[in-house]
């Protein structure tokens, strides 16, 4: 338990130090004139500007904007994609009729799709939470239908010689044992879904941390748009961990093989 517990020390403490020493280097080879300030800035530049937008509410504003299309986009995308890999992986014959459909979709940049988006639900929230939806639901789907069909098929006849109903099937078989794969997808859903935020609020938005980087870069505002990046790797971080301990809620099992109290 100690050992485990000195390990533990050394990977948070590497967690924070890593980060902290790539800062560190920046700031001297910016101070030394090795990196271009103009371009790439630096760390105590970006600070300086991220007082006056975190004063003026601006930031917390665009961030909000951000978050809650993200969170909308991503139910939207990921609940479906729960539903349909579900059923995929236990029906044959609906896996058959779908998958191909979903393997010659997938590999279409939903960026490239934009214009179409924006034709079809216009310039407003509905067009920016499709956006990300769609992402989110390719990966969920995948991953779902993947856990499903990776349940050992024991599992499956116990449940059938119980005269198991469609529900019991969905509810007692499939989900649980999908879980991991399911947060799987739903964790990849997740960076989608902040990739498609930054793009679609470049193209038709008014607010949001991606109009923000657009702002900035129309304005040669590099310190600002540095701060709107470093908003969206926060952001990545904190929904990470946020999933993170949902699953340790929701899967237990997975925690206590990997040793975890």
């Amino acid at each position: 338990m100690a050992k485990y517990a000195s390990s533990r020390f050394v990977m948070n403490t590497l967690s924070v130090l890593s980060p902290l020493s790539l800062l560190l280097v920046w700031e001297l080879l910016a101070r030394t004139g090795i990196v271009d300030t103009r371009i790439l800035s630096s760390p105590t530049l970006i600070l300086k500007a991220l007082m006056p937008l975190v004063v003026s509410g601006e930031l917390l504003h665009n961030t909000l904007v951000s978050v809650q299309r993200v969170v909308l986009g991503f139910i939207a995308g990921g609940v479906p994609g729960i539903l349909l890999g579900l059923s995929m992986g236990l029906s044959p014959l609906m896996r058959s009729a779908i998958e191909p459909m979903i393997q010659a979709t997938y590999p279409i940049p939903k960026l490239a799709i934009m214009p179409l988006i924006l034709l079809v639900f216009g310039l407003g929230e509905l067009s920016k939470t499709f956006t990300i939806a769609i992402g989110v639901f390719y990966l969920v789907v995948i991953n779902t239908m993947a856990g499903v069909l990776h349940i050992e098929k024991i599992y499956l006849d116990v449940a059938r010689n119980f005269g198991a109903s469609r529900k019991d099937f969905y509810l007692t078989v499939a989900f649980p044992g999908a879980l991991p794969m399911i947060f799987t997808g739903l964790k990849l859903g997740m960076g989608m879904a902040l990739i498609l935020v930054v793009a679609a609020e470049m193209t038709a938005a008014k607010a949001g941390v991606g109009w923000m980087i657009w702002r900035a870069y129309d304005m040669f505002a590099i310190e600002q748009m540095f701060v709107a990046l470093m908003v969206l790797s926060m952001l990545g971080y904190l929904f990470s961990i946020g999933l993170d301990l949902v699953e340790h809620r929701v899967i237990p099992w997975k925690r206590r093989e990997h040793g975890e109290s």
